[in-house]
């Protein structure tokens, strides 16, 4: 059956390379060496890449070494021509100094194929926590037909009959370990447990919120993010996706035509109502503006007052695999546009609306995914918070527990108002040196900050302000204390951070001033954050010479210091901004 393209495809740019037939037989002799045709290529049918994000270095997205053989298949079948390519790995777990680095440099490289290469339509295979905002802020800037296939969480961990979830595991561990309560094998044996198949974190983590994001944003095929790894559905879903990419190229139904604000404003309600990750904040700024829309904290407090639905650790009990079991997102936004939280108007990858696509999803488990008006938590957004120590940082309320709350939160009178003095550390070496230093003189009526570890500080800005008590309150029942940073911290902790402060410290934000002694005062009711300090002495500490920045170790490294800017705005290269729909120019020939 012949099929003409709402758009012409551009490969036709190469491969028929109108009167330069000098060129096309440049751009098709070589791909004659591995057994493809000229017909397969000058046919007319659309060019499909595959855009590779497995490696055994990215063992989050492994499974994608598999995944894509299913896809091409549906590729093939649909009339589409598969081409698969490899991108940057990123891996946030063994990336030092930080994974964060990445997302920007994978960007920047999958554009490049994406605009340089005949390619019509892209499938963007995602997994570990920046695959996803790379990939979209990529497919956004060049413009092309773009569907994300996940490659699914592992499977529910256990250890010794308790469910353990990856990361979260790690830091309920720490806690443990400092209290006398395990040794260090007992540490290693719980965190090995927690990853018991191939995939990506089993917690509503920073991977399991970043591919539920796409799709509440209508960017993959419903019921895609949290189908886990290893079960046949998944390579169900890789066809599917590679049947449907292909009518999406005859379409022409590109990321401009799905990504408004009305579907960014939807992604953050769903945050809440999953319990979503604090680094979704830096990562759904970054892909709106690449997509030419501004998030505004005023659009972070339009998610704040609704409820968390999701039992799943961190801030639940269940982890991914019984998720999926009891609908996954498709019963969440279903659950949600009952309840009017959500525009099920709008455009999705499918062709149909958000409304469409979820109006038979079914929620099958409520003990995993409650009532609306039963929720795990009420008002359960993030808090967004400003002062004199920064203009902008969150705070991940869902994980606000009930011992938290009483300790810091319930003082009669002045309810939602916390002051403390403040134990500041340069850095999470600094802060692990020094945490069990009787000198400090930590009580419970501390809250320790962490600085130097933003975008430019760090560099990349680190996981870090999920920073624990000292061991001996630990000791005595006191599991977490307020944290504040510059930094960011795992999608899988389960403390209640003040953090992605910005202006940071190295970009001359108020942490660079503050010091250990000086008493903060947090009030959750104004959204405020500020140092008790008197403006003559901020202004005289403003002139000593700032908390030291570490040199930079590699050439990206300097470049990524030099064009990125804060994590408020997403940390983007700012410069990229300016670039979109690439795609409608054809870049030149290149002899």
């Amino acid at each position: 059956m012949t099929r003409t393209p709402a758009r012409p495809f551009r490969s036709r740019e190469w491969f028929a390379a109108p009167g330069r037939s000098d060129m096309a037989a440049l751009y098709l002799e070589r791909f004659m060496n591995y057994g493809i045709t000229p017909d397969e290529l000058r046919g007319g049918k659309p060019i499909i890449g595959i855009a590779q994000s497995g490696s055994d270095i990215a063992p989050c997205n492994r499974i994608h070494l598999e995944t894509v053989k299913r896809a091409r298949e549906g590729i093939l079948a649909a009339g589409g021509v598969p081409m698969e390519f490899p991108l940057h790995p990123i891996f946030e777990n063994c990336r030092r100094p930080t994974a964060a680095l990445d997302r920007n440099l994978a960007y920047l490289g999958l554009v490049e194929i994406l605009n340089g290469y005949p390619i019509d339509a892209v499938i963007l295979t995602t997994g570990c926590d920046k695959t996803t905002p790379s990939s979209l802020m990529a497919a956004s800037t060049v413009d092309i037909p773009a569907i994300v296939l996940s490659g699914g969480p592992m499977l529910d961990g256990w250890h010794e009959g308790e469910l353990v979830g990856s990361g979260t595991v790690i830091w309920r561990s720490r806690r443990k370990l400092a209290a006398g309560e395990i040794d260090e094998e007992e540490f290693l044996r719980r965190a090995t447990d927690s990853a018991p198949s191939s995939g990506h974190c089993n917690t509503m983590g920073t991977a399991s919120t970043m591919n539920s994001i796409a799709e509440g944003l209508g960017m993959s095929l419903p019921g895609c993010a949290m189908i886990p790894a290893p079960y046949r559905e998944r390579g169900q879903m890789a066809y599917e996706t590679g049947r449907r990419i292909v009518d999406m190229a005859y379409e022409d139904l590109r990321p401009s035509k799905i990504l408004s604000k009305a579907s960014f404003l939807n992604a953050i309600k769903l945050l809440t109502a999953i319990g979503g990750s604090t680094n979704a904040q830096p990562h759904l700024v970054a892909m709106a503006r690449h997509a030419g829309i501004d998030i505004t904290p005023d659009d972070w407090r339009s998610g704040y007052d609704l409820p968390l639905v999701v039992n799943m650790q961190p801030a639940g009990e269940f982890l991914s695999e019984r998720f999926h079991r009891a609908g996954g997102i498709p019963a969440v936004l279903t659950e949600m546009l009952a309840n009017g939280a959500l525009d099920g108007s709008v455009l999705t990858c499918t062709g149909k609306t958000l409304a469409e696509n979820v109006a038979a999803a079914q929620v099958r488990d409520r003990d995993v995914i409650l009532p609306w008006d039963a929720p795990l938590k009420e008002k359960a957004g993030f808090l967004v918070l400003s002062g004199n120590l920064f203009d902008m940082a969150i705070m991940k309320t869902s994980v606000i527990s009930d011992d938290f709350r009483a300790r810091y939160l319930s003082r009669l009178g002045a309810e939602g108002v916390f002051e403390g003095r403040a134990i500041v550390f340069d850095g999470s070496d600094d802060y692990h040196h020094r945490i069990n230093d009787p000198a400090l003189e930590i009580d419970a009526n501390c809250i320790l900050v962490i600085r130097g570890s933003g975008p430019i500080g760090w560099p990349g800005s680190a996981e870090v302000v999920n920073m624990q008590p000292p061991d001996h309150l630990i000791q005595q029942g006191i599991l977490s204390l307020p944290t504040l940073g510059d930094g960011r911290q795992s999608g899988t902790s389960d403390s209640p951070s003040i953090l992605n402060a910005s202006p940071e410290s190295a970009a001359g934000g108020g942490l660079a001033w503050l010091r250990t002694g000086d008493m903060v005062r947090i009030d959750l009711n104004a959204g405020t954050c500020d140092a008790l300090v008197d403006e003559a002495e901020i202004a005289r500490r403003k002139l000593e010479p700032a908390p030291p920045v570490p040199a930079s170790n590699t050439p990206w490294e300097e470049l990524y210091r030099e064009k990125t800017g804060q994590l408020s705005e997403g940390g983007v290269l700012d410069f990229a901004l300016k670039y979109r729909r690439t795609s409608e120019k054809v870049p030149r020939h290149n002899h």
